[in-house]
């Protein structure tokens, strides 16, 4: 019981700081531009999390510099980490024109996404899974499209991030069974850094004076959202069952929304509000497990 109560405190704190990364993201964009804030925080991670693995394995402290030339380990963190550059700078472009909470609803929508991006690997979403769709269907038009006279860009871009983060997480579960994940997670951030860089120096102008002047958001962005939050996310997988983790994590969203709120002060009209509400519903439907006996007797 104490170790299900552990890894579900694990989970939600975990959950919390994701959450929260949305207002620190937004925050930064009044200082650098979303390549630059991107190539700082994943450059953050890698620094933090490098150390973290040598403290996981001191006991066999010879082995660690070994455990990093196993080819798929660097095959799949390059494929997860390029998806991961595209799915955060999509994000961090998109926040600029819309508010945290909102974000943090719309870039939710990766987890309807997983299951239909998992039939290229040929994997049959659930019935709740296709239940959910017309529901967050719902929740988008009411979160971007209600009374609108065109459809905030920030909006799409933000729900191509989705779909990105769809693609990344699908490929990390391919890959994590096969690899270490603390240093497949330290592999993509890497990826992501140096692809973030490259973008940066050619679109935006770097300067180590408005670095430092958001230096809070960028440090709670790197070691906390992509370095801490991680490693207690794998404390918390290790101790309830997957399903629990996801409802968990698919609060992310609610966080953001009052982290928004109460540091922000951002506001929601009653029809977002709305959309909100579907949205987290369509989360937690895509995530309750059916039988399979009994989905195969309804088809």
């Amino acid at each position: 019981m104490n170790r299900k109560i552990t890894g579900s405190l694990s989970l939600a704190f975990a959950t919390i700081i994701w959450g929260s990364t949305f207002v620190a993201q937004s925050v930064g964009m009044d200082y650098v531009g979303p390549f630059t804030f991107q190539a700082a925080r994943c450059l953050l991670a890698v620094l933090f999390l490098v150390p973290v693995i040598a403290l996981f394995e001191v006991k066999n402290i010879k082995d660690f510099w070994g455990n990093w030339l196993d080819k798929r380990l660097w095959l799949g963190g390059i494929a997860c980490g390029i998806a991961l550059f595209a799915a955060a700078n999509l994000q961090q472009v998109g926040i600029v024109s819309t508010t945290a909470g909102k974000a943090g609803f719309l870039t939710a929508m990766y987890i309807v996404l997983v299951p239909f991006v998992g039939l290229f690997l040929k994997r049959r979403p659930g019935i709740m899974a296709i239940a959910s769709v017309p529901v967050a269907v719902v929740g988008l038009y009411l979160l971007s499209c209600a009374n609108v006279s065109q459809i905030n860009t920030g909006d799409i871009l933000l729900f191509g991030s989705a779909f990105a983060f769809a693609i990344q997480i699908t490929l990390v579960d391919s890959f994590a069974k096969k690899v270490d994940n603390l240093r497949l997670s330290c592999i993509q951030s890497l990826v992501c850094a140096v692809l973030s860089s490259v973008v940066m120096f050619i679109c935006e102008t770097p300067s180590a004076g408005a670095m430092l002047s958001c230096w809070l958001p960028i440090c709670y962005a790197g070691i906390l959202s992509m370095g801490v939050a991680y490693s207690l996310q794998i404390v918390g997988q290790r101790h309830i069952e997957p399903t629990a983790a996801s409802l968990i994590m698919s609060l992310e969203s609610v966080f953001a929304a009052v982290s928004g709120w109460l540091i922000l002060h951002e506001k929601m009209s009653p029809q977002e509000t709305i959309g909100c509400i579907l949205v987290l519903t369509a989360v937690i439907l895509a995530q309750i497990p059916v039988n399979k006996s009994k989905s195969k007797s309804l088809t």
